[in-house]
């Protein structure tokens, strides 16, 4: 048994899309982290390691950008991945004639329409924005390209204006719509309805792209998809702007063991997917982050290192072995005598009943006076209680 979820969760009567689709925007929409910047090398690395987990897509930037942007996305074409690539795209000529010279799958076209980006950054009509989308959706799919049209800042849009632009995108052959919930403002039940009432005026596929400003873009994520949304899209470690996005292990796992979805994602790499991204990002993975953090796995408490020792699932829903993480035992002020004699066994040294007790109590007067118990400590801990050995 790799995992151990609650039983309650096969009594709720849950209706998922037969097939979801994951595009990963990392190299797109996590590139645009402030502070971050990868070069064509490092986007290569990452793409070719998504392509490794069987991502369906890879967004692989914007290619308008810049010459080393579009460089990158051509790179990343070139790898001849069995991922789509596409790449962002303004309502433009130029930026989708762009996207056509990098030889990409598809792209997606975005424009802002709610009042607030039509007043304070569009400044034009609605007729006017419609008219712009669809030349531009039209224009993609005559060369012969996926087309994903967004609708920026949609979970804010004016729900009956939204209708009317999806409904015309999907006649003029857009492939997908995507729902962008630009500031994160919407929650879990406002994306069921949002959904729902779009799938009663389209037969396209719908996507979902959530930011993370509220901390819900995961289950905003679920409940579109509860609602008939068939696409999400991701990030590695949930990386973005701002709050970032929809993480994309997070988001695997949650379906795969929460909720009986498997996508066929090679889940054992995620964790080295994780540390990469983070290396190259310099964006580093909190210690408590869901799936992947550090501490997702470590135990100190007497009590749980106890259980975990002798069953993993009292204290961890699954084993870390399945997506390339492991177990550590960490001692600290409240590790008890079963780990250290674990920690003790690990390094091949045996003692007495009581000098176990007085190294437990030793490691207790270290880690309070805040010391860290790394290997050198616990040697020097031991040599006091019993004399020389070698950790």
């Amino acid at each position: 048994m790799e995992y151990f979820v609650s039983p309650y969760n096969k009594s709720v009567e849950l209706n998922f899309p037969n097939d979801i689709t994951v595009y990963d925007t990392t190299l797109r929409d996590g590139e645009q982290t402030p502070g971050v910047c990868l070069r064509t090398p490092e986007k290569v690395k990452i793409a070719r390691k998504l392509d490794e987990l069987k991502i369906h897509q890879i967004e692989a930037g914007f290619p308008v950008v810049s010459n080393e942007e579009k460089r990158s996305i051509k790179a990343i074409v070139n790898e001849d991945l069995n991922a789509e690539i596409l790449a962002l795209s303004r309502t433009k000529k130029e930026d989708i004639d762009t996207a056509i010279d990098c030889d990409v799958d598809g792209i997606i076209t975005f424009m802002g329409t709610s009042d607030l980006h039509i007043k304070h950054k569009m400044n034009m009509s609605q007729e006017d924005i419609v008219k712009i989308c669809l030349r531009s959706i039209e224009y993609a799919k005559d060369h012969g390209l996926f087309v994903a049209f967004s609708a920026e800042d949609a979970t804010r849009t004016d729900l009956g204006f939204l209708k009317e632009l999806y409904k015309k995108a999907e006649e003029y052959g857009a492939d997908r719509v995507h729902i962008a919930d630009t500031v994160g403002a919407i929650s879990p039940h406002g994306m069921h309805y949002l959904v729902s009432e779009l799938k009663k005026e389209i037969n396209t596929g719908i996507a979902l792209h959530c930011h993370n400003d509220f901390g819900m873009a995961l289950s905003n994520s679920i409940a579109g998809l509860l609602a008939g949304a068939n696409a999400v899209s991701t990030t590695v470690n949930g990386i973005g702007e701002r709050a970032g996005n929809t993480s994309l292990e997070e988001l695997v796992m949650a379906l795969k063991l929460i909720y009986d979805v498997d996508l066929g994602f090679n889940v054992k790499i995620f964790y080295e997917l994780s540390r990469i991204v983070e290396n190259l990002t310099n964006m580093k993975i909190p210690e408590n982050k869901p799936i992947v953090g550090r501490n997702v796995f470590r135990h100190e408490s007497g009590i749980h290192v106890d259980a975990v020792l002798e069953e993993p699932f009292t204290y961890e829903p699954f084993l870390p072995e399945l997506i390339g993480h492991q177990r550590r035992i960490v001692l600290g002020k409240h590790s008890g005598c079963r780990a250290v004699r674990a920690k003790l066994t690990e390094c091949g040294i045996d003692v007495s009943k009581d000098e176990l007790c007085k190294i437990v109590e030793e490691v207790k007067v270290q880690r309070e006076k805040g010391k860290y118990i790394n290997d050198k400590l616990f040697n020097e801990i031991v040599r006091s209680v019993r004399g020389p050995v070698d950790i």
